[in-house]
């Protein structure tokens, strides 16, 4: 039988046996989650010594009976406690969950089975052998997210297995919230909006990056964090920030849209300040292959961070990050790819909204503006041509 190597083996292995490869640990938690483990990786270095040995898998690689097999028998062998959180149930790994309970017995390791959503899950819960107070209290931790919480969680399961602390209880974090406040010393205020997710996940590399890039350019930044644009309580959250800080240009890092194709336009958290809109565009994919090829972004970027975002009217820019290449961490085992943010492309969105800015505080007998029309296919009667839009009317309601 084929066996891929741990360090070269895709996330979606599918049918194909892994290796990890990863050496015996007193505690171990699996998730199918990158950011989630990335987050774990990050709060396990902030702990203080002395700390349990913990290493991080992530679900996707231990599809194969025979990864499993090879995990429990090499990384599980010493474990004192195994933490695995399933979205989806134990239908979602039903070989991987027997066989983890089959250790826990003979081993004596504790084992907490936590579901990867909101709902609690009385068979994972049953098939534990740890209290039904630290199931919900682990639930809690990972349920929020964030570095702080995955940083209590850790502690909290280290305390169990002798290494003595007393961690906060979970901190919830809201649906949307203010990332980093202006300095108020009279510079314009840009604001950023990006996902919840990098706060939870601690990937917050381009999001400092882009606030350094702004300041570069003499703009002040309001970076907001959102679960999503649709949620009513972030949407309030973000159009009252927007308000507080009057800011004079927005930057959004989120996918898709709010209002729906083909219906009338819906009011977004944007539409009351009555600022642009520039859609910045964190890639899905590598760097390397997106310079090296002749189609730019793939399919699942353009549809979530170009085409679906124009619906709102909001103004593409260009891509500021991709994934960087996989990383391991030593203290853990686990490869893991984050957001590498590309210095020259975040430096000209910059300057692009400082122009947005600077536009709008030019008097409007000083501006001069020029729009310019595609003609393809070169035929008078298609000027302008775009597929389902009536473009001269724009033009003219833009005049």
């Amino acid at each position: 039988m084929h066996l891929l190597s741990a360090r070269q083996a895709p996330s979606d292995t599918g049918e194909a046996a892994v290796d990890l490869a990863q050496r015996p640990a007193e505690l171990v938690i699996l998730s199918a989650a990158e950011s989630e483990l990335a987050c774990l990786a990050a709060a396990h270095a902030r702990l203080p010594l002395p700390k349990p040995d913990l290493r991080l898998a992530n679900l996707l690689q231990l599809q194969h009976p025979l990864s499993v097999d090879l995990y429990v028998e090499r990384t599980l062998a010493e474990a004192r406690l195994v933490v695995v959180r399933l979205l989806g149930g134990r239908g979602y790994w039903p070989y991987g969950v027997e066989q983890l309970v089959l250790n826990a017995r003979a081993t004596g390791s504790a084992l907490a089975l936590l579901p990867g959503d909101d709902r609690p899950d009385p068979e994972l819960a049953a098939l534990s052998t740890v209290p039904r107070e630290t199931l919900d209290l682990l639930h809690r931790y990972f349920l929020h997210g964030g570095i702080d919480n995955a940083g209590a969680a850790l502690a909290s399961l280290g305390d169990r297995i002798g290494y003595p602390a007393s961690p906060p209880p979970p901190r919830a974090l809201p649906k949307a919230g203010i990332y980093r406040a202006p300095d108020a010393d009279g510079r314009p205020v840009a604001a950023l909006v990006f996902y919840r997710a990098l706060v939870q996940s601690g990937d917050l590399a381009l999001v400092e990056a882009i606030v350094a890039g702004l300041a570069e350019v003499g703009l002040d930044c309001l970076a907001l964090y959102v679960a999503g644009l649709k949620d009513a309580e972030a949407a309030s959250i973000v159009e009252a920030a927007l308000a507080a800080h009057d800011a004079a240009i927005v930057l959004n890092l989120t996918g898709f849209a709010v209002s729906t194709p083909g219906a009338a336009a819906s009011a977004t958290p944007f539409t009351a300040s009555g600022r642009p809109v520039l859609q910045l565009v964190a890639a899905s994919g590598g760097e390397a292959a997106w310079r090296d090829g002749n189609s730019g972004l793939g399919p699942r970027d353009l549809a979530m961070s170009v085409a679906l975002p124009e619906i709102d009217g909001r103004l593409l820019t260009r891509a500021v990050s991709f994934k960087g290449d996989p990383v391991t961490d030593e203290a853990t085992e686990i490869t893991l790819s984050r957001y590498a943010p590309v210095p020259d492309r975040i430096a000209w969105v910059a300057a692009l909204a400082k122009a947005w800015v600077d536009l709008a505080r030019t008097p409007p007998e000083e501006r001069r503006i020029a729009i310019v029309l595609a003609n393809y296919p070169n035929r008078d009667g298609r000027l302008a041509n775009g597929v389902g839009l009536d473009t001269p009317e724009s033009a003219i309601q833009v005049l």
